[in-house]
Parts: structure tokens; sequence; C-alpha cells
């Protein structure tokens, strides 16, 4: 029965969170809970081994370079200037509001990789001109969570740095094999907006001309000066990962020097925000850091009492074959993104996953990818759906839980026909990747 005890660890897990306790130190007391059971005291040399590979693990060392990063960005302004820069450009489309939008989330998730901070900035910013041009509710809600949400998918990710290690790969790798995944389902997001909007003008009406209108000389100008130093930050950070030029964690150092400069630049640099900054940057490392911990010494204690080799036996017992066995992975993680936080998904199933894809024949990076895409899914799946507790902050009364699930419905279906393209076309993950691996 011992054999068994590994595979009780996730139920034990599970309901201590769902009787409140935290998930860091419900996945810490589950550890140390059948550690003790399974190797006795000396699962404490496990244990400081673990944590001695856990804080020498230079890679995380991005994770608060990246946090600080999107913590300015809040701080700078940047979100009026780019809404500003893009919307010029929009304004005369079928429900140009909501595209300006989704085009601001695509330049922020690549500015700062972290995943809320844009919904809300986001939000604050458009919610109250989208509902002064009369535009659909659920169409508002729905566009900002699911954009708010881009940065789990496109790069750089502060989940996909907290993954590398966790799957043994390379970050810079994962990186590139996000980009297209990334920017496709961004894309889909664009065309279904301008779809809808032309079939239902009333979504996301027409913006009449202004008396004021800027020439376009003047619209130029103000994408220069509104549009250019982000973008220029992006080629920054992702252009020296991509490039080779440096790793994820001195990007993320460049990324952080350049957030400052523009938030000086834009005249928005006090001591009182560089301080508010610094202050969530530890709040929000520590949160990441204890749970990673946690996750860590709980996957320690279950593959180390033989989880894995267990569950290969039982796999090859039901004899699935690899996509079937794909497929249920997959299931897993979309059944428990209506319940968990990525960082719980993410520490609890993949080093599970990982050996098992690939010992079925699968690129590891490439099912990375299908994992991240499923856990951008669950950014919007209720009852977790972390997107509706971001949005339901900043939203005004009059925008409903109704309007906001309504909403979520469309962007849910075009997330699972992302998935679709990368289950049937993997090159879509794996062709960056190699040639990148052609150019070193």
């Amino acid at each position: 029965m011992t054999e068994y005890l590994p595979f009780f660890m996730l139920p034990a897990a599970f309901a201590l969170m769902f009787l409140g306790v935290q998930v860091g130190f419900a996945m810490m007391l589950t550890a140390a809970g059948f550690g003790l059971i399974t190797f006795g005291p000396n699962v404490i040399h496990q244990f400081i081994e673990k944590i001695d590979d856990l804080s020498s693990n230079f890679v995380l060392a991005a994770v608060p370079l990246f946090v600080f990063m999107g913590a300015m960005l809040e701080k700078s302004g940047i979100a009026d200037r780019l809404f500003e820069a893009i919307h010029i450009w929009t304004r005369r489309l079928p429900g140009g509001l909501a595209i300006a939008t989704v085009l601001m989330c695509i330049v922020f998730a690549a500015s700062s990789g972290v995943i809320g901070a844009t919904e809300s900035v986001v939000g604050l910013l458009t919610i109250p001109i989208m509902l002064r041009y009369g535009y659909n509710k659920a169409l508002i809600s729905g566009t900002i969570c699911a954009g708010g949400s881009l940065g789990t998918i496109i790069p750089p990710s502060v989940v996909v740095v907290v993954m590398g290690p966790l799957a043994n790969l390379s970050v810079g790798d994962l990186m590139y094999g996000m980009v297209l995944p990334g920017f496709l389902m961004a894309g889909l997001y664009l065309a279904y907006i301008l779809v809808l909007c032309i079939v239902k003008p009333d979504a996301g009406p027409r913006i009449a001309p202004e008396p004021n209108e800027p020439s376009f000389a003047q619209k130029l100008g103000i994408t220069t000066r509104n549009l250019i130093p982000p973008l220029a930050m992006i080629v920054a950070v992702l252009g020296s990962i991509l490039g080779g030029f440096a790793s994820p964690t001195e990007a993320a150092a460049i990324g952080a020097v350049f957030s400052v400069g523009l938030t000086a630049l834009y005249g928005r640099f006090s001591w009182r925000s560089l301080y508010d900054s610094l202050l969530k940057t530890v709040r929000v490392t520590a949160m990441i850091m204890f749970v990673l911990l946690a996750g860590t010494l709980f996957t320690g204690v279950f593959i180390g009492g033989g989880g894995i080799n267990l569950a290969s036996s039982m796999i090859s017992d039901f004899d699935l074959s690899p996509w079937a066995l794909l497929s249920l992975m997959l299931f897993i993680l979309f059944l428990a993104g209506f319940f968990l936080d990525w960082i719980s998904v993410v520490l609890i199933f993949l080093p599970i996953f990982v050996p098992l894809v690939t010992a079925a024949g699968f690129d590891p990076v490439w099912f990375c990818i299908l994992f991240l895409i499923m856990l951008q899914t669950g950014y919007l799946t209720p009852p977790m759906a972390p997107a509706i507790f971001y949005l339901r902050a900043v939203a005004p009364p009059e925008i409903t839980m109704r309007d906001m699930y309504r909403g979520m419905v469309p962007f849910i279906g075009l997330q699972v026909v992302t998935l679709a393209s990368v289950l049937m076309w993997p090159q879509l993950v794996t062709w960056l990747p190699s040639v990148a691996m052609g150019l070193r």
C-alpha cells in the first residue's frame, strides 16, 4: 500500500486548500507529512537539498526584476500615452476602442510579462471611455480580461521563467516557442472584435470624425513620442533574450533600468513611486518564491516516493496511446484551471507531466506551450477566473458579473482554436527555437 502513497498527496493538498489553507502552506504541510511517512527523518536532508537548489538557481533572479519592471510601468503613465498613440489609428474602425485596448495589452504584455497589472491599468483607463461610446458591456469585459492576461503567453513571461527550471528546459527556448502561438491568439482576438463589430455595429460603434481630429503628420508625431520609447524597451528586453545576447535575468535587469528611465522621461518619477514599486516587488516575489519552494518540496517527495515511476507503469497498464495520454493531461489542466491559480497548476502538474510526455515521444517545449495555453484558459474560466477578480476590482457597478461571464465565452473559444492550431501544427512552436539553434 505504501507504494501508492504519492498518489494520495494531490487529494490531501487539495483538501487543505478547500479548507482555506493557503496554497503554499497546503503543499508544504502535505510534503512534510508524506515525506516523514515515506522517508522518516531523512526527509529533512532532501528538503535542505531542494532549498539549496532553488536558492542557487540564477534564472529565478529574473522574477523580481520583471515584477519591478511591471510595477514601475504602472507608475509611469505609459498606459495613457500608449492608448492615445494606438487609438488615433483605430478610432475609425468598427470596435476601434476595443481593438486599441487589445493592442495596448499586447505592448504591455511584451513590456513586463507580469499578469494582473496589465488588466488593472488598462481596465481603469479604457472602461469609462468604452462605456461613454456605448460599447457592449460583455465585449468590454471579455476584451479587457482576455487582453489583460496575454502576459502569460507573450514573451517575456514570468510564468515561463518559473516553468523553465521546473521542466529542466531552457527559458530562452520556451520564449522562442511561445512567440507565434502568443501572437496568433492575440490576432484571433483582434479579428473577432473587428468581425463582431462589423456584423453587429451596436456592439462597438465607430467614433464619428471630430473637427479637431489630428492630421496625418500630427498622428505620426504622437505615435513617435508615445509608442517608440516602450517599443525600444521591448526590443531591448526581448531582442537581448531571443538574439542570445543576454540571459533572461540580464534582460530583465535591462528592462528594469528601462522602466525607471521611461518613468523619468514621462515626468512621473518620484522617490515615493520608486518605494511603492520596490515594496510591491518584494511582496509579489516573496509570494511567488514561497509557493515555488512549497511546490518544489511537494514534487520532490512525490518523485522521490516513486510517484513518476508508478504513474508511468499505470499508464502503460492502461495502454493509452501517446495522443490519448496528451489529451488526458490537457483535460486535467483544464479542470485544474477552474480551481487553482497559475503557480499552483505549474508547480503541481508540470514536474509530473513533462517526464511522461517526453517518454511518450513528444517535444517537451511544445508541451510546455500547450500547458501555457491551458493556463491562459484557466484565467477566464470560473469559479477561480483570476481575470474576473482583477476586472471586478476596477469595473463600475453597471458592469455585472453576468456581463463578465458572457464576455469570456467567445475568448475562451478563441483560446481553444489556438490550442487546436498548436496541436495540429507543432511547427508553430518548434520552428523558431530550431532557427535560433541554427544561428547559435
